[in-house]
């Protein structure tokens, strides 16, 4: 089995004079809520079970600080890939968007990483999930939210449904 670990980036400041979104740092919490994910990445019995991965991650400031304070140097994350094309403030990102750039980077070998914005994350999770998990119920995916998706290792990831296997929301 691989799985695929969806995480939509964590808790950002908000724009200053003329900051652009793009640029938008973690706030105190997200640093947090990033601390408390890579507790949950860095144990095997937690998140590390579901690695190694080959991650995908937005360059936007924020997407970009959650990956390394979350998930870099850890044994969960074996490779890691970034994309300008996955941060949705420029354009209009799809869910569709984000698994075929998903595709591009799949090896068959590993399992993967998302680390990118909503809506797209969470346009995302219900495209490939037959039935939400309950967090998701509503339009909204928690800040720093990580749901892991169960992948046929044989396959490329592609679009069809996958059973949702863990879920980490932090505080």
């Amino acid at each position: 089995m691989r799985y695929l670990t969806i995480v939509r980036h964590a808790e950002a400041l908000p724009a200053t004079g003329g900051q652009s979104d793009y640029d938008r740092h973690l706030s105190d919490r997200g640093r947090a809520q990033c601390d408390q994910l890579r507790a949950w990445a860095s144990d095997e019995q937690q998140l590390g079970q579901y690695g190694p991965t080959t991650a995908l991650v937005s360059t936007a400031a924020r997407t970009m600080e959650t990956f390394r304070r979350s998930f870099e140097d850890t044994p969960f994350v074996q490779s890691v890939e970034t994309s300008s094309l996955i941060y949705n403030g420029r354009r209009d990102v799809t869910a569709e968007d984000l698994l075929i750039d998903l595709a591009a980077i799949d090896p068959v070998t590993t399992s993967l990483l998302v680390v990118a914005h909503n809506p797209t994350v969470h346009e995302l999770m219900a495209v490939l999930c037959e039935t939400l998990p309950a967090p998701l119920a509503s339009d909204s995916y928690p800040l720093a939210g990580a749901f892991v998706l169960a992948l046929n290792d044989t396959e490329q990831i592609g679009l069809r449904h996958y059973e949702c296997v863990a879920s980490f929301i932090p505080d």
